[in-house]
């Protein structure tokens, strides 16, 4: 099993679903350093009689990304990586990330999940309580964040299409269950559960008739969540707030913030910043708004 933290869950859940048969998960992010070149790769695969992978590009791995691999090893299945923005259309990445293996993104709070709204607003100059007039139904509504759900399902499906691994029927039961996602890129555990299980039936793999949350938990609920807003929670007839959890050290509570909470972390590390390490395309288009850049003034 290659892949991300995603998979390391669908590794876990695995192991649960065929407990006769060993999973060993290899860390996406690590594989340069714990294989040197993709001949070690593919060297460490030959002995595993089933090899799944997310997508990962050049320059992780020396010697080629997951088409070379798949080249080499033709057993291996691609399922995708989920990514869903409509919950949490406001959060996205800054920093420099012109290139992958220098990847460098910036601190905020929650780790390396920024609000763009909070970034905006810093980068025209308003202070946190002025940005905090900013999180409500109209400006949200003007800035798209309330018609996401069909541009990130289209999103989805088409991933899990580009890796041949549809996923129409899964979107569609996901989406009874309301917000399936803890961030853009986090699924909850019946969609970690629902990918385990399909990989193992139609590599011929008879899963055992457990749910997964009732023997493991919810592995990604421990790392970061953020709230689904209020005016969008009721788009999708869900219950929203302005709750944001860190992921905690070791045993430690983890910290929470309210809104005013968060958006003063959140500038107190932007104005530490210098402004080429925070870079967002979302927020330089904003910028080039008159009229976006007018509503964020008029806070």
């Amino acid at each position: 099993m290659l892949g991300n933290c995603q998979a390391r869950g669908v590794a876990q859940a695995m192991r649960l679903l065929a407990p006769d048969s060993p999973v060993r998960f290899l860390p996406m992010g690590t594989l340069g350093r714990d294989h040197g070149h993709i001949d070690g790769l593919v060297s460490t695969l030959a002995s595993s009689d089933h090899v799944f992978s997310q997508l990962f590009p050049a320059g992780l791995l020396p010697g080629g990304d997951i088409t070379v691999l798949r080249r080499r090893d033709p057993r291996t299945r691609m399922f995708p990586t989920i990514v869903f923005s409509a919950f949490h259309p406001d959060m996205v990445y800054a920093g420099r990330v012109e290139d992958l293996a220098a990847l460098k993104l910036a601190r905020s709070p929650l780790g390396q999940y920024h609000s763009a709204i909070a970034l905006c607003a810093h980068r025209l100059g308003l202070t946190a309580a002025q940005t905090e007039r900013l999180f409500r139904e109209d400006v949200f509504r003007r800035l798209g964040y309330l018609d996401q759900w069909e541009p990130a399902v289209r999103e989805l499906v088409g991933g899990g299409a580009m890796v041949g691994f549809g996923l129409e029927r899964e979107m569609s039961r996901w989406g009874r269950r309301g917000a399936f996602m803890h961030v853009i890129n986090h699924p909850k555990v019946f969609v970690i559960a629902d990918i385990a299980r399909r990989l193992l039936v139609e590599s011929g793999f008879t899963p055992e008739p457990v749910e997964i949350e009732d023997y493991l938990g919810d592995e990604l609920a421990r790392d970061v969540v953020w709230p689904v807003y209020p005016p969008i929670a009721e788009v999708y007839g869900l219950t929203g707030s302005y709750l944001f959890k860190t992921k905690p050290r070791g045993d430690a509570f983890p910290d929470l913030y309210d809104l005013p909470g968060f958006l003063a972390a959140s500038f107190a590390l932007y104005d530490a910043a210098e402004p080429g390490d925070l870079a967002c395309a979302r927020v330089e288009a904003w910028i080039a708004a008159p009229e976006i850049v007018a509503m964020f003034r008029a806070a």
